[in-house]
């Protein structure tokens, strides 16, 4: 029977899987040598991405798992990364995930998720799994580092590789050039989401904020104050409602905004699961989006596009987040310099029909 990886009259995979597969078998099943097999596990870089796929596709169709403690004991490497994550449910943060994962098992490397629900002792706990060699490196997700403050403070302290996706989480560290961050320009995003529903003729914005506390949320919030000020329109602070980029945020952010003395005709939520719950509660008390009250949202989520109203909203390029996160991530770990300590992606303005101009 023909071998549906290799195209040759070897044994059919059927048989493999009752096996014991090794490097060996692996590299009969793909139809190269242990060695290109060892370097495609081991070392990817040093293999074409053709080969890659041949070994990754081989070891993926029989289950193959490397032998984790004998390359640790050889390397002094885990083979994992760590990904501390508020909220591991969130839409946005799963694409990236998915992303970031991909780009990892192609070097070879798993990821471990470390779901803190905003939880301190947690943060701490997941950030310490290098320390005990469970894992090369951290991604964290959090405009705060998983170490103590004193402990970022001090000059003895040496901080492991890590990477921020999407968050600065620079406060409490003496050398921010050591920690590298992939974002987009959330100023510029921020004043360009308002700037859209001005041009629509909107003059009384509401926001409905992420935390607050997040460098992200006050950057998006200040774009939005410099777009309001250069189209020569007062700031309102009772048009701003803290939020905490959640669906429910959404639905109690949008009631406060409509017991509001003059109501606002746009609200910008920071995060597209806010805007669906703002959606939703304003058809609860009787509005129309947008001929009443127009939304924009914030990180063009998958299903952003099939919500009716399909949603305007900021996109953010969560594959090439989650990829960029990885890669740098693991030149770090590869002993890689790092050239360029921050990584800012382009965003765009998906406008579709959940805005319009004021009826």
């Amino acid at each position: 029977m023909e071998n549906v990886l290799t195209g040759t009259n070897k044994k059919p995979l059927r048989v493999l899987f009752m096996s014991n597969i090794g490097v060996k078998e692996l590299a009969e099943i793909a139809g190269v040598s242990t060695a290109s097999v060892s370097r495609a596990l081991s070392n990817p870089n040093r293999v074409s991405k053709r080969m890659r796929k041949k070994v990754l596709l081989a070891a993926e169709q029989v289950g193959y798992q490397p032998n984790r403690l004998a390359a640790s004991l050889r390397t002094s490497r885990s083979g994992n990364i760590v990904a501390i994550i508020p909220d591991i449910s969130d839409t946005f943060n799963s694409g990236v995930i998915q992303s970031l994962e991909r780009a990892a098992a192609e070097r070879g490397y798993s990821v471990l998720f470390g779901d803190t629900q905003g939880i301190r002792e947690r943060e701490l706990v997941y950030g310490n799994m290098v320390n005990s060699k469970q894992a090369d490196g951290i991604i964290v997700f959090s405009h705060r580092l998983p170490f103590e403050d004193e402990l970022l403070a001090s000059d003895d302290f040496v901080l492991p590789p890590m990477v921020n996706s999407c968050e600065y989480a620079h406060s409490a560290f003496r050398d921010t050039s050591l920690l590298p961050l992939v974002t987009i320009d959330n100023v510029k995003a921020g004043r360009e989401a308002t700037e859209h529903l001005l041009e629509l003729g909107h003059k009384d914005i509401a926001v409905i904020t992420g935390d607050i506390e997040s460098p992200s949320a006050r950057q998006r919030l200040e774009g939005y104050k410099e777009a309001l000020s250069q189209a020569g329109i007062p700031f309102r602070s009772e048009l701003i409602q803290a939020g905490d980029y959640t669906l429910e945020a959404g639905v109690t952010s949008t009631k406060k905004i409509l017991l509001a003395k003059k109501r606002p005709s746009a609200i910008f939520c920071m995060c597209d699961e806010s805007a669906l719950g703002c959606i939703a509660t304003l058809r609860e008390h009787g509005f129309d989006v947008p001929r009443d009250i127009s939304v924009l949202g914030f990180d063009d989520i998958r299903f952003a596009k099939y919500l009716s109203p399909s949603l305007t909203t900021i996109a953010q390029p969560v594959e090439e987040i989650g990829r960029r996160c990885a890669e740098i991530l693991l030149d770090m770990i590869d002993g890689k310099e790092i050239e360029e300590p921050q990584t800012i992606l382009p965003h765009k303005l998906m406008v579709r029909d959940s805005t319009s101009a004021i009826w």
